[in-house]
């Protein structure tokens, strides 16, 4: 099928939604900075003007974008049925999180930087919209969602009481993690993952349970 017959053939929701997965999937390939309409035209086989018509700015089509193809979070943790299965498989999902959210960071970034520049007015408006979009995706895991895991634990008999545990324990295996990613940036392979596990957070985890933090 041309360019040009698929252009005559899409309408509405989908025409809509063709557009929003080729600004997705040039977000992911180039960057925020690199997004241009010219090559989300050509990914979804249109012209520029239909881009402009509904999306008047990068920022618009970048956050339209993001909205529609970004993956949604979980409602709760992975649950494996034992605590180093389910502390290895919420790493694990950290790590793909983060490389989900990469466009969603390069996004926001960007704009803020822009509001800096230009001031006030409806620039802020929009940075304050696509930092609430964020908040809404960005979820932490950390705290709440390693609770949970440990929560089970403890119902399991694996563990003792899991509110005995300080939040710095609590977090340490998702806080490792990140460390690696941003400050030493490298992707933990899973020998890294499960040394953090056996060797570091279930040793403190079960002997210790955080009583003397």
């Amino acid at each position: 099928m041309s360019k040009e017959s698929t252009r005559r053939r899409r309408r509405g929701p989908e025409l809509e939604a063709a557009l929003l997965k080729a600004a997705w999937d040039e977000l992911v390939a180039v960057g925020y900075e690199r997004l241009t309409y010219e090559a989300v035209a050509d990914r979804a086989g249109t012209s520029r003007p239909v881009l402009y018509r509904r999306w008047p700015s990068k920022r618009e089509l970048a956050l339209a974008a993001l909205r529609h193809q970004a993956p949604p979070v979980p409602d709760s943790p992975p649950d494996t049925g034992d605590l180093r299965g389910d502390v290895l498989a919420l790493l694990s999902f950290v790590i793909k999180r983060m490389r989900e959210l990469a466009p969603v960071r390069e996004v926001l970034a960007a704009a803020q930087a822009q509001v800096q520049a230009q001031g006030q007015g409806d620039g802020q408006d929009q940075e304050s919209e696509l930092s609430a979009y964020v908040a809404s995706r960005n979820r932490d895991p950390g705290r709440d969602w390693m609770r949970t895991v440990l929560e089970r634990a403890a119902r399991r008999g694996e563990i003792e009481d899991a509110d005995l545990l300080p939040d710095r324990l609590v977090t340490l295996p998702v806080v490792l993690v990140v460390h690696d990613l941003f400050v030493a940036r490298r992707t933990p392979a899973d020998a890294d993952l499960e040394e953090i596990v056996d060797r570091v957070f279930l040793p403190l985890v079960v002997r210790g349970r955080g009583d003397r933090a």
